[in-house]
């Protein structure tokens, strides 16, 4: 049986790469959405750890809506990358400057 300690050891390194991978590459929006997708995944495997080892199943269920939660964050940000693309014909998020006043 695999111990606790390994599960949390696992779920801090994803979370510790995706904050590094969030504050090296500024640029890309997709790789932001990669990151935040991959702190999502962090969260959920301490929340599925922490059910098994304590017999409860709460924690289960609620990663259940942190992934419904995910899959439409996905498929929001993808649509927006999308009107982006078309409007500015780039993805860097140094180019999008529309929101200044």
């Amino acid at each position: 049986m695999i111990p606790l300690s390994s599960y949390l050891i696992l779920a801090a390194v994803l979370f510790a790469i995706s904050i590094a991978g969030i504050f090296i590459n500024r640029k890309n929006i997709i790789v932001l959405l990669m990151c935040v997708e991959l702190m999502l995944l962090a969260v959920n495997i301490n929340f599925v750890a922490f059910s098994h080892f304590l017999g409860d199943i709460s924690g289960q269920i609620f990663v259940f809506f942190i992934l419904t939660v995910a899959a439409a964050e996905a498929a929001i940000g993808l649509a927006i990358l999308v009107v982006l693309f078309r409007t500015r014909s780039t993805i860097n998020v140094n180019d999008l400057n529309s929101l200044k006043g």
